[in-house]
């Protein structure tokens, strides 16, 4: 006989103004057996607001417990109970606890699902005037200097927008340093109290934003940067040329299809594409 396991709920929660909650939040919150909180007190004025008093067991669940909870929380989905998981602000898992739980919960076959709510990296996303079209979210930079260069570097040539949290103490560095890897022109916003009562969005080059910055700013930050614009033809080497005649070659394309395709993309003669991929093969590449 198969055990009706229970269901995780991830549950979104304002990122700043609580009329933002969601519609089905205030219902979770009643219904379910165990709400999991990053933070209790939190959870308590979100609920007070709310107008709701959960019926379940409340625990904390965050950083520093999330990976002795998750065996118990596990272990309560397992018998059947529906656990609802809500962190300080926006969706859990993203830049928040709740990974751990949702992959253990997966590899156990029990439902996942969520309460759909607000988002900073999407908020901010629209907000910052930059392409949406395709991004990536990057979520916190490291603390230590050389490894944050080592992490901006990694991103350089990127071509989608970006999006990254940040405190606000280390906002300063921070920009500073993506100037210096992306260029102090590339466009980019830094977004603040994103929803609240002092909300501030500050557009700009990345130079200019680190010159702001160093004045001081306060505040929950989310930051926006511009993805690196495409090569001119003057900037795609020989070698990218091959490479890219080759990725069309393993998909199937003819030689000849595939280098009029690449010199169409990189406003480039067919000759020259030709000659690179020639090249290349006289020199045993």
């Amino acid at each position: 006989m198969t055990v009706a396991t229970g269901t995780l709920v991830l549950a979104g929660t304002p990122i700043g103004d609580i009329a933002d909650a969601p519609p089905r939040l205030a219902a979770e919150l009643a219904a379910a057996d165990v709400v999991a909180a990053e933070d209790t007190r939190r959870l308590r004025r979100l609920t007070q607001a709310l107008g709701v008093t959960p019926k379940g067991r409340v625990v904390s669940y965050f950083e520093g417990n999330e990976s002795a909870r998750t065996p118990e929380l596990v272990g309560e989905l397992l018998a059947g109970a529906r656990v609802l998981l809500v962190t300080d602000a926006g969706m859990p898992s993203v830049s928040d606890p709740g990974y751990r739980l949702v992959a253990a919960a997966v590899e156990r076959d029990v439902k996942v699902t969520a309460v759909p709510g607000p988002s900073a990296v999407l908020t901010a996303l629209a907000l910052s005037g930059l392409p949406v079209d395709r991004f990536c979210f990057e979520g916190f930079l490291p603390r230590k200097a050389g490894e944050r260069l080592s992490r901006l570097r990694e991103t350089a040539a990127e071509r989608r927008t970006l999006v990254y949290f940040e405190a606000p103490h280390r906002l300063d560095d921070t920009l500073a340093a993506m100037a210096e890897v992306f260029g102090a022109g590339r466009r980019a916003a830094v977004c603040r109290e994103l929803t609240k009562t002092y909300e501030e969005v500050k557009r700009g080059p990345l130079g200019d934003l680190a010159a702001w910055a160093a004045e001081g700013v306060r505040g929950e930050i989310t930051v926006v940067v511009e993805g690196a614009p495409e090569p001119g033809p003057e900037e795609i080497g020989a070698e990218e040329l091959v490479r890219r005649v080759r990725v069309r070659e393993e998909a199937g394309e003819r030689r000849k299809e595939a280098i009029a395709a690449v010199a169409a993309e990189a406003g480039l003669p067919k000759r020259q594409v030709f000659d690179a991929v020639v090249a290349a093969k006289n020199a045993g590449a």
